[in-house]
């Protein structure tokens, strides 16, 4: 009986989206409406040809929001490629609180357990934690179900980044508040038959150490 071959593992690319109008200001949420202001749409630009350094990208995808199909965009342009549109990508239903100002977020006492126990806090009317988590985790398997031994874009918002990059670091939910993801920055994580390696979080640099050896 032939050995059946382990699955090829698949090199995903989290991108965040890149600034807008209210980036550390607001808590947009998924409101509509909101895009990329000039200072993101020059980051859009700049990851595009930091990503040039990847011999092939198999699919580019998008969460539904403005912000980050505009960012999503210059890097499928660059390949020749349509972005697609995933929606386990989408930034987390803050419910009620979509459009507060941060300020006035860290003022209610709730903000203390966002911070420090996010996995027992769910948005008013919105999203858990540990729902955003899992939504992420199941449109990343779909991404590599999609395109085993790959390479895919995933351009998503801040906190689904980290969350996913708390999961590939072994990071429990209740500590990826210590992970920081910025504008445009790149999270590589490479999905195999065992576990996650997560080979650059937060970059905001060169890539080429992602090229294939």
């Amino acid at each position: 009986m032939p050995t059946r071959r382990p699955p090829r593992p698949t090199l995903v690319l989290l991108v965040r989206h890149g600034q807008t109008p209210t980036t550390g200001k607001l808590l947009p949420g998924r409101a509509g409406g909101l895009h990329l202001s000039d200072a993101g749409r020059s980051q859009a630009q700049a990851v595009a040809e930091r990503l040039a350094v990847l011999p092939k990208v198999d699919a580019v995808y998008a969460s539904p929001l403005e912000r980050t199909r505009e960012t999503a965009a210059p890097i499928a342009k660059a390949r020749g490629l349509r972005t697609r549109t995933e929606r386990g990508l989408i930034d987390a239903d803050v419910g009620a609180w979509t459009g507060w100002e941060l300020k006035r977020a860290a003022k209610r006492p709730e903000w203390k357990t966002v911070q420090q126990h996010p996995s027992g806090f769910r948005f008013p009317g919105g999203e858990s934690f540990p729902e955003m988590q899992a939504r992420v985790l199941s449109a990343l398997a779909r991404l590599r179900a999609a395109h085993p031994g790959g390479t895919v874009v995933a351009v998503s918002h801040a906190d689904p980044i980290k969350a996913a990059a708390a999961d590939a670091l072994g990071t429990p939910l209740d500590l990826f508040q210590r992970i920081v993801i910025s504008p445009c920055s790149v999270t590589a994580i490479l999905y195999g038959d065992s576990w996650p390696l997560a080979l650059t979080v937060n970059s905001t640099g060169d890539l080429s150490s992602l090229k294939p050896s």
